[in-house]
């Protein structure tokens, strides 16, 4: 039996428009403030990102490059974290660009930074993914010594050393060393959050409690209040593991609305947030809220929740959406919706889909 408190205590210190199907009906336009279900797009880059993956496409690092710097020189880490997931998953397809980067500039920090995260991207749903990950620290440390300010080499530390199934003694280590420079860095929260989940399967009281310390300590405005929304997620979706009341799940919930009132409506950066909240809203019984999110993320879907239990993210956006939208004409409302929509606040197992290195 591992020492959970003790962990607690030292953590605590391209867009794609989906195709019509055949032989269904067409859904009843959407309400006033919704867009209608041709107009959603899947995983859409901000302006920035999408001037970099333009360029990356015609073999152009520079606008990547110059994009990176800037999130460097500006210290805008939730943002530089993005776009380096982004530009990593674009390399894996598309790699020359980010090779050409490379061999020009061997010692660019953002260059090594992307690079350190397609090479982790590349060996994750490996079988032997523990062993091949070590092959792929020296990158890892190379992209954080570049640049010391940076946390976000450091996230990509406790990815790895999570996929790595490295020890608490060692994962303590990088956590430190990750919140030294950004004390409330959203990613470097999740990568922890998620190494208590897998260390302590069901340990969700745990995972609860990390989650909500780290939140209260956060800025108003920071993406680490939605930390406990993670949490929330993580237990409804596990199918393990001792009850956690209803009540703190609504307060996570209610934490991460808050967030969202704040954050610009409609726009691409805050809509995993938002998709994310309208999940756990719909399986909470709260179509009405849930309605609220799908309203404020206006066209703008993403893979993350709805690739975890379906083979067609943008389809199941728009089911669990349309399933929100008769659940309140129904007169649900918040207080419960259908099974069908909002099934259960129980914890159930049904991810599926591809797992990313920051999958729950």
């Amino acid at each position: 039996m591992v020492d959970t408190m003790a962990l607690l205590h030292a953590f605590t210190r391209t867009p794609k428009v989906r195709g019509k199907r055949t032989g269904t009906p067409s859904p009843p336009p959407a309400p006033v403030g919704l867009p209608a279900d041709d107009e959603v797009l899947l995983d859409v880059p901000d302006d920035a990102l999408g001037r970099a993956l333009v360029g990356a496409a015609a073999g152009d690092h520079a606008p990547a490059a110059e994009l990176l710097l800037a999130t460097r020189r500006s210290a805008a880490w939730e943002h530089r974290d993005r776009y380096v997931r982004r530009l990593a998953a674009f390399a894996r397809s598309r790699p020359e660009w980010l090779d050409a980067w490379r061999a020009r500039a061997p010692r660019d920090p953002d260059a090594l930074l992307v690079d350190a995260q397609r090479a982790v991207d590349r060996v994750w749903d490996s079988p032997a993914r523990a062993e091949l990950l070590r092959e792929v620290s020296p990158l890892i440390t190379a992209a954080a010594r570049a640049d010391h300010r940076d946390p976000v080499p450091w996230r990509l530390a406790l990815d790895h050393a999570r996929g790595a199934r490295a020890g608490h003694t060692y994962f303590e280590e990088l956590w430190e060393a990750a919140v030294r420079r950004a004390p409330h860095h959203h990613g470097c929260h999740v990568a922890a959050l998620r190494y208590l989940a897998s260390s302590w399967h069901g340990s969700h009281r745990e995972c609860f409690d990390f989650a909500d310390t780290a939140a209260q300590d956060a800025p108003e405005g920071s993406l680490t209040q939605a930390l406990p929304l993670r949490a929330a997620y993580g237990y409804l979706t596990d199918g393990c593991g001792p009850a956690v009341g209803r009540a703190r799940l609504d307060a996570a919930a209610d934490r991460a609305v808050a967030l969202s009132a704040r954050l610009p409506s409609a726009q691409p950066w805050p809509a995993e947030l938002r998709n994310l909240l309208a999940c756990v809203l719909v399986r909470l019984g709260r179509p009405r809220d849930a309605l609220e999110q799908f309203r404020l993320t206006g066209p703008y879907a993403t893979s993350f929740p709805w690739d975890r239990d379906a083979d067609d993210p943008l389809g199941r956006f728009l089911e669990v959406r349309q399933e929100a939208l008769r659940a309140v004409a129904s007169g649900a409302g918040a207080a419960g919706a259908d099974a069908s929509a909002a099934g259960s606040a129980r914890p159930r197992s049904e991810q599926r889909g591809r797992r990313e290195p920051g999958g729950h």
